[in-house]
């Protein structure tokens, strides 16, 4: 059976990545920089941005966790100097096997993952190590999820907040990289104060990028580029997060927006919007950033942390009532008005409240009853986003669920489409907001449109070979899927169409193959599982009609 459409040739042996070898550590490649800013470097060195990412082997936590959704038992061990993920489940849906791993992902002061590959494309583990729980347990997204998650992609724009250098997926993948996905573990000093070759070739004489010392958009870029997520984020037309550099505007690459009124403490990676919330921020304006209160080279100890940052709330709310008159038994400041909270999205734990609220209720932690969803751009902006960048934030809603934002998003992209036709990005959403509206027609011509301007455009392609297999044209869609295929081969929706199409076609070996690939990636998918099963046992013939 076809798959229904909306959202978007190799050996079948597991191959893996080269070596660890061949990605640097921080310490190695900011070396160079110890030998002048030695107290700073080996402050550095200790922190958790320092320590975000590495060999799977230094960062290993040995644990076993089995999911009672799945019924699968998950086991991350140290085999030999190599980390292993076992997983297995008995009963009818027998399931075992296991997976090397390459890196950890997460400095581990909140959560811990790890990344592996097969043949070029990455993934992330299906579980992870939750520090306050001291075990493991599963992502939040697959709690309830009946089959092992096991192809869940790493795209370059995740992986860029945890390590240094990341580099772009081939053309056409959404996770396969011909080379390794980045080049450094951590995050580097370059990744803060830009490229240091002329700065090293001139002997210190030509300077790095200080983010103090820039505007206040480039100073604060630094840290949003990482530190803000929004509810919905948008890369630029021919422009992506990882091309950002320390001393650009990161707005210039990309739209990130927030609902009007909504709960900001709800998502982890949620500082830089709850900030833009506080009196301290709109009363300070531009005079207040993140590193106003955070040392960007450390991580603050925690017997220290009380009077750190009460040295930095003092530094302006200096009157005598409230450096020695208020509230004395507690020298907290945080604790009342930056409490803790505990995100959807990491469970097992909990995040600071950067509102900075002078007075913490429940209420204060629901979200906005409204009905009415309005997307605002954060950082708030003197101009306005435009049709194309606003139009693909509410689609991206749309997208998560939220329908009824269909009409608004298909309103702005359509005026994005008539200013620049050749967006293929603008042209594969209309395509599928008007499969929602039950308009193929008018989908088909919106997915053509997209490939003939961006044949890699894996999204258009699958969704319009759907198309052309109901209707009726299903060797023209076998045949635009099998191009896709082959760039995307861990994409378990475009693998059953595929195997399906051809099965149909009269082709039982290709079937087959493709079926076996599926499973190479997603080990666990039962539907692959039956209808391989159905093929090779004759219960379903592979005849062309």
């Amino acid at each position: 059976m076809i798959a229904a459409a909306l959202l978007c040739d190799s050996s079948l042996a597991r191959q893996t990545s080269p070596s660890n070898a061949a990605v640097t550590s921080v310490y190695g490649v900011d070396a160079p920089c110890g030998k002048c800013h030695e107290r700073i470097f080996q402050s550095y060195l200790q922190s958790r941005k320092a320590n975000a990412s590495g060999p799977a082997v230094d960062g290993v936590e040995a644990g076993a966790f089995e999911h009672p959704a799945s019924g699968v038992q998950y086991r991350v061990s140290l085999e030999n100097k190599d980390v292993w993920l076992s997983y297995s489940r008995s009963g009818v849906d027998t399931l075992n096997g296991k997976q090397k791993l390459e890196y950890f992902l997460g400095s581990g002061n909140h959560a811990r993952t790890y990344l592996y590959s097969i043949n070029g494309y990455w993934f992330e583990t299906p579980i992870a190590y939750y520090s306050r729980k001291h075990g493991y347990d599963m992502r939040p997204a697959y709690l309830n999820d009946k089959e092992m998650p096991f192809n869940l992609p790493v795209a370059a724009s995740c992986l860029r907040c945890h390590m240094s250098a990341v580099q772009k997926e081939d053309p056409g993948t959404r996770n396969h990289y011909s080379r390794l996905p980045f080049l450094h573990f951590g995050i580097t000093c370059e990744a803060c104060h830009g490229d240091s070759a002329i700065h090293l070739a001139s002997a210190g004489k030509s300077p790095m990028v200080d983010p103090a010392k820039l505007d206040p958009e480039r100073r604060d870029s630094v840290c949003i580029s990482c530190h803000l997520e929004g509810d919905a984020s948008v890369e630029h037309r021919s422009r992506a997060a990882v091309d950002y550099r320390p001393g650009d505007d990161y707005t210039g690459f990309v739209s990130s927006f927030v609902r009007a009124g909504a709960d900001t403490t709800n998502r982890a990676v949620s500082q830089v919007e709850a900030l833009s919330l506080s009196k301290c921020k709109r009363v300070s304006g531009d005079r207040m950033s993140c590193m106003s209160c955070h040392d960007p080279h450390r991580s603050i100890k925690p017997e220290e942390r009380v009077e750190f940052y009460r040295s930095k709330c003092l530094a302006c709310h200096a009157q005598p009532e409230y450096a020695t008159a208020h509230y004395p038994a507690n020298r907290d400041c945080t604790s009342c008005h930056m409490p803790k909270s505990a995100p959807t999205d990491i469970p097992h734990e909990q995040w600071t409240d950067h509102r900075i609220l002078r007075q913490v209720s429940v209420a204060a932690f629901l979200p906005a009853l409204s009905g009415d969803v309005t997307l605002v751009r954060v950082p708030a902006s003197s101009t306005q986003p435009s049709d194309r960048n606003l139009g693909l934030a509410y689609y991206d809603l749309v997208s998560d669920g939220d329908l009824s934002q269909s009409p608004r998003a298909r309103k702005l992209l359509e005026n994005a489409e008539a200013s620049d036709p050749a967006d293929s990005t603008v042209l594969t959403a209309l395509g599928v907001l008007a499969e929602l509206r039950n308009d193929r027609e008018k989908a088909y011509g919106f997915y053509k449109a997209a490939l003939t301007q961006n044949p890699n455009d894996y999204t258009a392609a699958m969704n319009c070979g759907v198309l052309l297999a109901r209707s009726g044209q299903l060797k023209l869609a076998a045949d635009l899927w099998q191009n896709t295929f082959a760039r995307n081969q861990d994409i378990t929706g475009l693998g059953m169409n595929l195997a399906s199409a051809r099965c149909t076609l009269g082709d039982k070996s290709a079937a087959e193959d493709i079926l076996r690939r599926v499973l190479l990636y997603s080990p666990d998918h039962q539907s692959a599982r039956r209808e391989i099963g159905a093929i090779e046992s004759g219960r379903q013939a592979c005849i062309a009609p």
